[in-house]
């Protein structure tokens, strides 16, 4: 589905679209300088190549969005899903979101989160939408919150199975899946 939205300052108008395979270069790109910028982490890209195009080619593990403005990506976001047996619904988990630093602050995210909320909003199996932010992002909690998002009472812990349980490196992500408490 292609969604016109225009960009608050420029008058520029923004395209929503769920993204495709031949966007997979370009979303790895994105993920990495995400990681880079908010939590200083250095990723390997071929692995992040590798998972987001394993997203791509199936629909089960989730769906990535991309704003194009004039023809080119210029922001993203991905959600995945976590059943509620205590809802009897999904919640979609929004992640790896990311906007090209000269589009910030433009309405690019607002246009991705507003037609996401649309679409769940539209199901009936869709309950709620949710994220995690690193805890000194506090841009992103302020953004979050003025999209009418509020804190939970809820904390994430992980352990990472492949790591011997050990402590998660910081540097060096899980070599075939991505956790979904990571970017």
């Amino acid at each position: 589905m292609i969604l016109p939205a225009p960009l608050l300052r420029s008058g520029m108008e923004l395209k929503i679209r769920e993204a495709v395979l031949s966007d997979a270069r370009l979303i790895a790109a994105f993920n990495l300088q995400l990681a880079e910028e908010s939590e200083g982490l250095r990723l390997e890209a071929a692995t992040v190549q590798a998972g987001v195009a394993a997203l791509l080619k199936d629909p089960a593990k989730g769906i990535y969005y991309v704003a194009e403005a004039e023809g080119a990506v210029v922001g993203q976001l991905m959600i995945t899903y976590e059943w509620s047996d205590w809802r009897n619904a999904n919640i979609w988990w929004i992640q790896s979101v990311y906007v090209k630093p000269e589009f910030r602050r433009a309405g690019v995210f607002r246009a991705l989160f507003n037609h996401l909320r649309s679409l769940a909003q539209a199901r009936k199996d869709v309950c709620s939408l949710r994220l995690y932010v690193h805890a000194e992002n506090t841009r992103a909690h302020e953004s979050y919150q003025r999209l009418g998002m509020t804190r939970t009472p809820y904390e994430v812990f992980e352990l990472d199975v492949r790591q011997n349980g050990g402590p998660r490196p910081s540097t060096k992500p899980c070599e075939v899946l991505q956790s979904p408490y990571e970017n």
